[in-house]
């Protein structure tokens, strides 16, 4: 990934697919998939820099990362 993005980022195995596919929430239809976890990862870092490109590109606003904050018990 070119920036330093800290989009959340939810990798899921598909039986369908039979590969990873990950999603990025607040990037509206961006997600990427991946015969492994790492070559999941790696694909959606780059769909995540393509995504916000095109979004500039087309002059549209981009999300700024949430930023969740983790609770332990």
């Amino acid at each position: 990934m070119n920036q330093n993005y800290k989009y959340e980022i939810i990798i899921y195995w598909s039986g369908e697919d039979n590969r990873y596919i990950a999603e990025v929430p607040e990037l509206a239809g961006c997600m990427s998939d991946g015969f492994t976890y790492e070559e999941t990862l790696k694909n959606v870092e780059l769909i995540i820099s393509e995504w916000i490109e095109t979004a500039k590109d087309l002059g549209r606003e981009i999300p700024i990362p949430k930023c969740r904050k983790l609770a332990y018990a």
